[in-house]
């Protein structure tokens, strides 16, 4: 529904979309699915990128024999109508992982450019609280949004989208299991 939604209301309402969920639970599709209703219905322009291979794509430009620039390859993504990054938080953070997903964020943010994300990470309210606890308390606890990209920007993120909670079995093992019964 809030798909429909989303698409419906679309340009009205640029606010994007961060889909949250476990493995499985269909946010990549919907989100593709997002776009092309998007594309088809209303003629908007979108930039669909996986954002492990847009680090990696990043980071091969910096290799002196490639024939592109971190800017060539971010300008597409700064300038996209509606940009689809799926599997944000997938890349273990580091400076250089936290400085590139600021930028890329904080840029759409600026600009006001609608932007739909999928994550697996669980967008934990309380993630902030981990600094308090104990390291065995806090591995166990699970990884979070705010711990893979920073807790400065997973706030951005809930100005810049609605939260959409995708929750459920695994759709690709339940099929699997099913196709073997």
């Amino acid at each position: 529904m809030a798909a429909c939604r989303f698409v419906e209301e679309y340009p009205v309402d640029k606010t994007g979309l961060l889909l949250v969920g476990t493995v499985g639970t269909g946010k990549t599709h919907l989100a593709v699915g997002i776009a092309k209703a998007l594309i088809r219905e209303k003629g908007i322009a979108c930039l669909f990128y996986d954002y492990r291979e847009l680090l990696k794509q990043i980071q091969n430009s910096y290799n002196p024999t490639e024939q592109t620039t971190e800017l060539g390859l971010l300008r597409p993504v700064f300038d996209a109508e509606v940009l689809v990054l799926d599997e944000l938080g997938a890349v273990k953070p580091s400076e250089w992982v936290w400085d590139t997903v600021s930028l890329i964020l904080n840029t759409r943010y600026n600009d006001k450019s609608t932007t739909i994300i999928t994550t697996n990470f669980a967008d934990d309210a309380a993630a902030g609280v981990a600094k308090s606890l104990s390291p065995a308390r806090a591995a166990s606890r699970g990884e979070t949004l705010g711990d893979r990209i920073g807790e400065r920007m997973r706030s951005r993120l809930h100005e810049m989208c609605r939260v959409v909670e995708m929750n459920g079995p695994d759709f690709r093992t339940k099929v699997r299991r099913a196709s073997f019964g």
